[in-house]
């Protein structure tokens, strides 16, 4: 079949590869309709993680069974379904507890799996044409058969839930501020999760115009970080006090308000700024314990020079981690169904499997208005 395969910093290619096959009775394989390229994909993408040639990407999977292992009872070939990007057990003691992202089973000595990602399993990514994906019965969500919401329901794997998440680590409630830092495609996703869970006022931090533009559009106030300290632009609409919440959807690669160099901690330290004394931090951007390309050698083994005074004196409570997936995705389904939610508005490029390389390049360098980009193997659906 052919496969996005990462080929060293900065280039991938699509080539063929082995055909995914059943390996065990509670495997199904996947005839792959969509999978999107993920701002994470680019940390391995720009050689900033332990990434070796010949990882198939893709970790942002929604298809068609195709085949059905022996053990399998609550799926059929042809239904339609959408993976989390957490591949997990369902049974382990972290999975019982709704910790999906951190399953104890499927990557020994590893608390958590995913598709086509570093340190994260065997398992082959889906920006292909098949994908095998285990623990079906519990890693497959159903979808209403056809095309319809194809755009939405494809986030469902990864960043409406990611997003939803990092308001759910930051408590969200009902008539509360919200800053979330970052408006890339998790961010974006994290003010509109606030705004879906009655947030009075949502403001979305970036440089990016076209970012800011769409953050708008859905209701927040847009902050330009470059335009003058964020903390400071947002506590001046908020009578001084800051909001109640904070979401970091930025990670480790965060860029200094000059933009001149990256600063690993800056959104970390800007958010305890941010937010109010006793407010809440949630960290749903990716932080990793080794970085190749970090600016400093404590930053390489992932060491940051954290606020930590601070946001003791301020009395505040953070919440980290990658998303558990299946913990949100039923209920997010569901308001896509109801017309409740369309995250969509982020997808700002739908293209075949072939354009994959330059896809990778072209949202890497933040050109042309890529933002999120959903790739269609077979040229299904490709606009």
């Amino acid at each position: 079949m052919k496969a996005v395969v990462y080929e060293r910093p900065f280039s991938v290619t699509v080539k063929d590869v082995d055909d995914p096959r059943i390996q065990h009775p509670n495997d199904v394989l996947v005839r792959v309709t969509s999978s999107a390229i993920c701002g994470s994909d680019l940390h391995m993408y720009e050689g900033r993680t332990a990434a070796e040639p010949g990882i198939v990407f893709g970790h942002e999977n929604l298809g068609v069974i195709e085949e059905v292992g022996d053990g399998v009872s609550s799926l059929a070939v042809g239904d339609r379904v959408v993976m989390p990007f957490n591949v997990a057990c369902g049974f382990c003691k972290n999975c019982l507890a709704g910790e999906t992202g951190f399953c104890l089973t499927v990557n020994p000595g590893f608390a958590g799996g995913a598709y086509g990602y570093v340190a994260m399993g065997p398992y082959k990514g889906g920006q292909a044409e098949h994908l095998r994906v285990p623990f079906a019965d519990f890693n497959c969500l159903k979808l209403p058969p056809g095309e319809q919401f194809e755009t939405d329901f494809i986030l469902l794997a990864d960043i409406f839930p990611t997003g939803y998440h990092g308001c759910e680590l930051a408590q969200v409630i009902p008539g509360e501020s919200v800053a979330v830092y970052g408006a890339g495609p998790v961010g974006l996703m994290a003010a509109y999760s606030a705004l879906l869970r009655g947030a009075s006022k949502v403001f979305s931090v970036d440089r990016v115009p076209e970012r800011l533009a769409k953050a708008e559009e859905i209701g927040a106030i847009p902050i330009d970080f470059t335009k003058g300290d964020p903390a400071e632009q947002i506590k001046e609409q908020t009578n001084g006090e800051g909001t109640d919440k904070g979401v970091d959807a930025v990670g480790y690669q965060a860029q200094a308000h000059d933009t001149s160099h990256e600063e690993p901690a800056i959104v970390l330290n800007a958010l305890v700024e941010t937010v109010r004394a006793t407010g809440r931090l949630g960290i749903p951007g990716l932080y990793v314990p080794s970085d190749p390309g970090g600016p400093d050698e404590h930053a390489k083994h992932g060491q940051l020079l954290v606020s930590i005074g601070r946001m003791f004196e301020k009395g505040q409570k953070m919440g980290t981690g990658q998303c558990n997936v299946k913990r949100y995705n039923r209920q997010l389904r569901d308001l896509i169904i109801a017309g409740r939610a369309k995250p969509s508005f982020v997808v700002s490029h739908e293209l075949p499997l072939e354009d994959a390389p330059q896809a990778y390049e072209k949202f890497d360098k933040r050109i042309e208005g890529y933002t999120k980009v959903v790739l269609h193997p077979g040229h299904a659906l490709a606009a």
